[in-house]
């Protein structure tokens, strides 16, 4: 009878074991999440529908996960996984992101990032949440890979772990109003100018979108794509005014520089801002003579430089001109660095178009976009994971100095001049500057630059100004353009509820309290049963030890 209850004793001591790890039972822990992208766009609909979440938390790895949270690293956001959780019907999905993106590896981003791009094209109505890590969340996703992987054991240990674990952690995401359309949608561009020597002096257009793209708004800063851009942008901008300033090296062409909003949702801002220029402007340098129009997209990184265009180059076109001095520069400097031409015809069936110089393309002006990425749909040009780790300021600074010398070499004609293909131009004071090349990264990077954050939130407000204070600053008949949706029949539509404040409760279940007072139960019977017959027991006893010892 002792060693039964001994025997009690242990198996209570081995369930608290087990269940010792576990945070208190009335313990709970709020953190804020951030949801996947909501909008309407070309009567499509895509991202997550819902934001309600009150569902027990789950590894990926469970073979049942209707109506659970999905608990997920990166490493674990596989497409297939993906859509395996939502054909269970799984109640949410919560991505813990490493607050170090850099420590992530190469084919674990690339993977995430094919992922990423495949849940952002359609809809679905299971809840997707994406939460940087901590210490408290990392427990949790331990907690449940372990309670995964005790399949494993024994159908005892199996039984018990799951009377003690199954439903330890829940995920809680509650708000008593619906999700609402934003209607309300603006969109800024930023335009300026270096006229050019002569009246008549044709023009070329630098330009790149600002805004950024990924699974969740609040998490996308976008500093490849575009944050690359934007600062090569600036870079050009600073850079040419110097050479502007004095009439002796004042070249015969005006530069033209904007920073178009809404580039990530069909380059809505570039299309507003010809439409303005060509359709009801009484005058404009785009209706005049336009040489082409050079969009920068994607440039902080790799060892190619794609040039992509709706039709080849004819032979002595500004645009051939352009791509025989690009190549020079490359060939005489950087010959390490592959130059490719990409052709692409524009589809007039599809609502969209995969690059800013289609949509000048579309009004008979001709324009191509500068990009280290050759395919349009590359997950590198929208996501969470493209943060300031993932530039190389090394190359960043090369794919500039390429263009600057290309850009100059045109302008100039120095070709034609008999110049050295290994002339540089902008060195010295002329130089791309590395402090400024990283401040200005590093604020692009500072907060996010969703399109639906840009002209809502204080932060993105103010980084749009300080874009607007730069141009101010360089170039001449800065202009800002404030494009506003038609609320009947808007281009996009946003949806609010973007930052959620979730409540993780770690409970006691009520099968281990059951459990748990069944045994003490079973103990103290014991004991009642031992006290009441301690006579007999004691002469059972007596007459052992006596027997023994004869």
């Amino acid at each position: 009878m002792m060693l039964l209850g001994s025997a009690v004793v242990l198996l209570v001591l081995y369930v608290q074991r087990l269940h010792g790890s576990a945070l208190p039972a009335v313990s709970s822990y709020e953190f804020t999440a951030f949801r996947m992208q909501q909008y309407n766009f070309a009567q499509q609909k895509h991202g997550c529908r819902e934001a309600i979440v009150v569902a027990e938390a789950r590894s990926a790895d469970e073979p049942s996960l209707t109506r659970r949270c999905v608990i997920m690293k990166v490493q674990d956001f596989t497409v297939e996984k993906y859509f395996e959780v939502l054909r269970q019907n799984a109640a949410a999905i919560l991505i813990l992101l490493p607050r170090n993106i850099s420590s992530i590896p190469h084919e674990t981003v690339k993977s995430f990032m094919v992922s990423e791009n495949e849940a952002l094209q359609k809809e679905t109505l299971t809840p997707v949440y994406v939460v940087p890590e901590d210490e408290q969340l990392l427990y949790m996703y331990e907690e449940v890979k372990q309670a995964a992987a005790s399949r494993t054991s024994s159908i005892f240990v199996r039984v018990l772990r799951s009377m003690v674990t199954a439903t330890a952690f829940q995920i809680f995401v509650s708000n008593n109003n619906a999700i609402k359309a934003i209607s309300d949608n603006t969109v800024v561009t930023l335009e300026g100018m270096l006229p050019g020597k002569g009246e008549d002096a044709p023009t070329i257009v630098i330009t790149a979108h600002y805004d950024s793209y990924g699974l969740a708004p609040w998490l996308s800063y976008g500093a490849d794509s575009n944050g690359s851009g934007v600062t090569i942008l600036l870079e050009l901008a600073r850079l040419f005014q110097k050479l502007y300033s004095s009439s002796s090296t004042r070249p015969q062409y005006n530069l033209m520089f904007s920073l178009t909003g809404g580039g990530k949702y069909n380059f809505l801002g570039t299309k507003r801002w010809i439409e303005e220029n060509l359709d009801h402007a009484e005058s404009s340098l785009l209706h005049d003579n336009v040489a082409f129009v050079m969009c920068l997209d994607t440039l902080g990184k790799g060892d190619e430089l794609y040039l992509h265009t709706s039709r080849p180059p004819k032979p002595d076109s500004p645009l051939n001109s352009f791509v025989q001095q690009l190549e020079e520069v490359v060939s005489s400097r950087f010959p390490w660095v592959k130059v490719g031409l990409v052709h692409k015809k524009i589809n007039l069936v599809e609502s969209t178009v995969p690059w800013e110089h289609e949509r000048y393309s579309l009004r008979r002006i001709l324009g191509f976009t500068l990009s280290h990425v050759e395919d349009p749909k590359s997950g590198l040009r929208g996501s969470i994971l493209d943060t300031l780790s993932q530039v190389d300021f090394r190359k960043l600074k090369r794919n500039g100095i390429i263009i600057a010398e290309a850009l100059a070499r045109y302008m100039y004609n120095l070709s034609d001049k008999g110049s050295p293909k290994d002339v540089q131009l902008f060195k010295g004071q002329l130089d791309f500057q590395d402090s400024r090349m990283s401040s200005l990264m590093t604020f692009l990077t500072s907060v996010p630059r969703a399109a639906q954050l840009l002209h809502k939130e204080p932060a993105q407000i103010l980084l749009v100004n300080s874009l607007e204070h730069e141009f101010k600053h360089y170039l001449q008949n800065v202009h800002r353009h404030t494009f506003r949706q038609d609320k009947r029949d808007p281009d996009v539509t946003f949806f609010d509820q973007m930052n959620q404040p979730i409540v993780m409760y770690r409970v006691k279940p009520a099968a281990f309290d059951l459990f748990l007072g069944g045994c003490i139960t079973a103990y103290l019977a014991i004991v009642y049963y031992s006290i009441q017959n301690f006579g007999h027991l004691y002469s059972k006893l007596k007459a052992a030890v006596k027997t023994k010892y004869q």
